[in-house]
This record gives structure tokens, C-alpha cells and sequence, in this order.
């Protein structure tokens, strides 16, 4: 695909948002479900009740910091949070974000994207098209770590490949 046909609305935010900012520590005793409704609420508190399906977070350097907890990655997957789209990632959640289904783009150039603008993905060439039309190359993804997030994360890889039914969020 060179041109995604859909767009997806942009949700900017800083540098260095953390685990805790993601899935906050005091919402960890809750199922994902209730830990996902206190996402982003130290930042953004409007966030997890008006993000959409197929919306994109933008953000700056060092996205995902913090503790090793996959609640951090699951929770954008289940308010339906199509890709992360940042400079660079913690080590530990880009791969929890491959695991639960969450595309993360490496995108050296995210910080020209602009709150709620309108953006397409093209994650055959890897890249994000801007509102106004600029092609904003990403970094290359292991094959085996897109087939992860288009299966909807690496359980779901799993039952695909022994024939069972993936499950969807």
C-alpha cells in the first residue's frame, strides 16, 4: 500500500511519557478494562473517553519509559489506538507493544505532526503521510514483529498458527 486510504487523528504529546502516565500504578489492581479509563490522565484526562478507534498517538523522544508493565501497551490497544508514532521507544515497550498487537512507528521526523491533524500510515513502505501530503519515513520493522501487531499481538499469532480463532479486544 503506498497511500493508506483511511486516516487517523492525532493525539500529540511530549517527551518522555512513561508507564506510569500509560497505566497508572494505582489502577494496576484493576483488569484492563478499568486500568485502560485512567490512561493518559495525568496529561491528558480527556484522553480515555474521547480517543477514538483508529486514532494515533504522536509523541516525542524516550515513549514507553519507565517499568516493564504490558498494561502500559494494552491499554492503547483496547481504547483502539491504531500506532504509536515517536523518534524513539523504551527497549522493553516496543516489544510489549508488539506482543499485545500495538504498532509502533520510528519516526525521526514525528514532532512536525500537529494535534488532531489528519494522518495516513503506510505500513507496507513503512511511513506516515502527513495532513499536507509530506511522506514522513519510518524505521524498518522485522517482519516477524508487523505480522505480530496485524495479528493483534503475539497470543493471537499463536492460535492463528494452530488454527483456533484469534480473539479480538
Amino acid at each position: 500500500m503506498t497511500q493508506a486510504a483511511t486516516t487517523h487523528r492525532v493525539w500529540k504529546l511530549g517527551a518522555d511519557v512513561d508507564t506510569d502516565v500509560l497505566a497508572p500504578g494505582h489502577a494496576m489492581k484493576h483488569g484492563i478494562d478499568r486500568i485502560a479509563t485512567y490512561c493518559l490522565e495525568s496529561v491528558r484526562p480527556e484522553f480515555a473517553t474521547q480517543v477514538r478507534p483508529g486514532d494515533v498517538i504522536v509523541a516525542g523522544p524516550n515513549f514507553g519509559i519507565g517499568s516493564s508493565r504490558e498494561q502500559a501497551a494494552a491499554v492503547l490497544v483496547k481504547l483502539g489506538v491504531a500506532a504509536v508514532i515517536a523518534p524513539s521507544f523504551s527497549g522493553l515497550y516496543f516489544r510489549n507493544a508488539f506482543n499485545v498487537g500495538l504498532l509502533l512507528l520510528t519516526c525521526p521526523e514525528a514532532d512536525v505532526l500537529q494535534e488532531a491533524e489528519q494522518v495516513a500510515l503506510d505500513t507496507q513502505d513503512l511511513a506516515v503521510i502527513s495532513g499536507a501530503g509530506k511522506r514522513l519515513a519510518c524505521e524498518p520493522i522485522p517482519d516477524f514483529l508487523l505480522d505480530m501487531a496485524r495479528s493483534g499481538g503475539l497470543m493471537n499469532q499463536l492460535r492463528i498458527r494452530f488454527g483456533k480463532e484469534p480473539e479480538h479486544v
